[in-house]
């Protein structure tokens, strides 16, 4: 296979990807055969790539989650291990709240026998790399594992998308984080 018809694959597995994520957030019933027209490929292309509606599901997941995991890597690059830790929460959470409706497909997909466990361990690797950063740096408590932090802000989850729900987002995530920093060896933050 030479380089061009690798490249376009690679284009139309991203475009099929991107139709996806938008057509599955409206809703999990989409047939798969909307996806396809959207993305401008053929049903054998579609299938080639995604031979199950299942495999498309969980592979716009793991996407997604790929995202969130390179953007806390990122961060810690470029901001203080708190700043990146914030604006990692606030990716996560606007995550969660715009693209609830893939719950419902993600759901459907995972009763499924060939659905594998995808991407939500390196989310919460992710997680933990941005508290061990902030542990080290003395920004916030030690000891706080990812699981302690995602049972923290398990609330977004319930904030009703349809309404204006960015400053209470903003106020909610506030407040996880002057949990995190409360007892945190640098002073300032409380």
């Amino acid at each position: 296979m030479n380089s061009a018809k690798r490249s376009d694959a690679v284009q139309n597995r991203e475009r099929i990807l991107t139709v996806a994520l938008e057509e599955l957030i409206r809703s999990a019933e989409v047939p798969l055969s909307t996806i396809a027209k959207k993305a401008g490929v053929g049903q054998g292309t579609f299938y080639r790539h995604f031979p199950t509606r299942e495999a498309l599901v969980i592979e716009v997941y793991r996407h997604e989650m790929s995202q969130v995991v390179e953007f806390a890597t990122h961060l810690l690059k470029t901001r203080t291990p708190d700043q990146a830790l914030r604006e990692w929460m606030n990716r996560l959470a606007e995550y969660a709240i715009t693209k609830a409706g893939l719950a419902n497909a993600i759901q459907q997909a995972a009763s499924s026998k060939d659905c594998g466990t995808g991407g939500y361990a390196s989310v919460i690797a992710a997680a933990q790399m941005l508290l061990d950063a902030n542990e080290k740096a003395g920004t916030i408590r030690a000891g706080i594992t990812a699981d302690d932090f995602f049972l923290a802000i398990a609330g977004i989850w319930q904030i009703d998308a349809t309404e204006d729900w960015r400053p209470r987002l903003t106020w909610l995530m506030d407040l996880v984080m002057a949990g995190l920093r409360t007892g945190a060896p640098v002073t300032g933050y409380e």
